[in-house]
């Protein structure tokens, strides 16, 4: 019996913030997977090693994590005043979806590079030694992010001195501007607080009511006080996902919450919607010991929060849950500016798992809306392999393994 060879496609693992995936240009696709839809899914589904009853991604690129089952598909944008469109993917570990909804903020911080290396920026603008200022327009969401590249000598300088909690070594640093982070085409009735309340009680049956900041700001994101729901805000991973009571209990408020938020018509579609809205909680101030081994000292940090991310516990923090923590830390009376001390605030410094991050975020008031200009935060990020993934033929059959 013969067998067909492995289809050969030109990719490039990266290392954006605290998530790595697998890149693509859109050209570089097979015809069948450069529009949406099960041939796209199926390619990248295979390409990944998802689903994989296993939970281990073995047979394939991914890391067997939230943070590390990732794709990107780029292309040279037809929008003015932009340089590339940036599609991203998260993949399900164990089921066959892809959820398309949201974006991944810690991957936006390598689509500038790659734009840059791989010829979707008019090299023009591009310095011999400087930034470069590259314009991504987000698709999943409809947004733009503006990437600062450093480059030394006509190429992205990818090494550096810049450091990440979340990430082991050193790299340059990228800083990233989310513009205009709330703005209507995020969903959930088209406002930064699609319920029109800056905190909500949110009744979940069977679990309790609880206090709720319900926004809509680089992802949708229900953030909820850590006391109220038994936690402290200084808990690491296996805290929460060895726990699987404390998961259900999760999900079922992500849920609520998204159903309350307008994303979804049916409690059942939650199901299929795992990459939005995020759940996170919120606590004030104080000492804890990250993943890492490194002490945190209350002085740190303006708050704790904690995220979770296609249902565990994140390892650090996803990038969009960041500005969406930026965004409600500048607007009082979330919970997020409740936990860091309340006032106006154009900054914030959050713990972590793995430690702290700032994020920085411009509101205003305009006509009794609240409005947020954009969020600013600096990641790092670079090649870690590229040349060409190589994917069994057919692609689009089920795995041979079932649960």
């Amino acid at each position: 019996m013969s067998y067909p060879a492995q289809l050969k496609i030109p990719a490039t693992y990266m290392r954006g913030g605290t998530s790595k995936g697998v890149f693509f240009k859109l050209d570089d696709l097979p015809e069948e997977a450069r529009l949406p839809g099960p041939a796209r899914d199926a390619l990248l589904l295979r390409v990944i090693g998802s689903p994989d009853p296993y939970g281990k991604q073995i047979d394939g690129m991914g890391g067997a994590t939230s943070s590390t089952s990732k794709t990107v598909i780029l292309s040279k944008s037809t929008r003015p005043e932009h340089d590339v469109d940036y599609l991203f993917g998260q993949v399900s570990i164990d089921s066959a979806f892809i959820d398309w909804s949201g974006n991944c903020g810690n991957l936006s911080a390598a689509v500038g590079s790659f734009a840059l290396s791989n010829g979707l920026v008019d090299l023009s603008r591009m310095p011999r030694n400087g930034v470069a200022t590259v314009r991504i327009w987000q698709a999943n969401i409809a947004k733009t992010i503006i990437a600062h590249v450093p480059i030394t000598e006509g190429a992205v300088q990818e090494t550096g001195d810049f450091e990440l909690d979340g990430v082991t070594f050193p790299a340059a640093e990228v800083q990233l501007e989310f513009m205009a982070p709330a703005a209507e085409e995020d969903g959930g009735g088209g406002a930064m607080f699609p319920t029109g309340n800056v905190v909500d009680d949110l009744p979940v049956p069977g679990v309790g009511t609880f206090k709720a900041t319900l926004i809509n700001a680089g992802i949708p994101t229900i953030f909820l006080n850590a006391a109220e729901i038994g936690y402290t805000g200084t808990e690491l991973q296996d805290a929460i996902n060895g726990d699987p009571l404390a998961l259900a209990r999760f999900e079922t408020i992500r849920a609520h919450g998204a159903l309350r938020m307008g994303l979804i018509k049916d409690l059942r579609e939650a199901a299929t919607r795992q990459h939005t809205p995020k759940i996170a909680f919120v606590a004030g101030p104080a000492a804890y010991t990250a993943s890492s081994g490194k002490a945190v000292a209350a002085a740190d940090v303006d708050l704790l929060v904690r995220a979770l991310s296609m249902g565990k516990l994140h390892h650090a923090m996803m990038g969009t849950a960041a500005v969406a923590i930026g965004t409600a830390a500048a607007i009082p009376g979330t919970l997020v500016n409740l936990a860091a001390g309340g006032g106006e605030r154009h900054s914030v410094r959050f713990g972590h798992p793995s430690g702290t991050l700032r994020v920085g975020a411009q509101a205003e008031l305009v006509d009794g809306q609240w409005a947020v200009v954009k969020a600013i935060m600096s990641r790092s990020a670079r090649v870690l392999m590229e040349g060409w993934i190589r994917v069994p033929a057919p692609w689009d059959e089920p795995p041979g393994r079932q649960p």
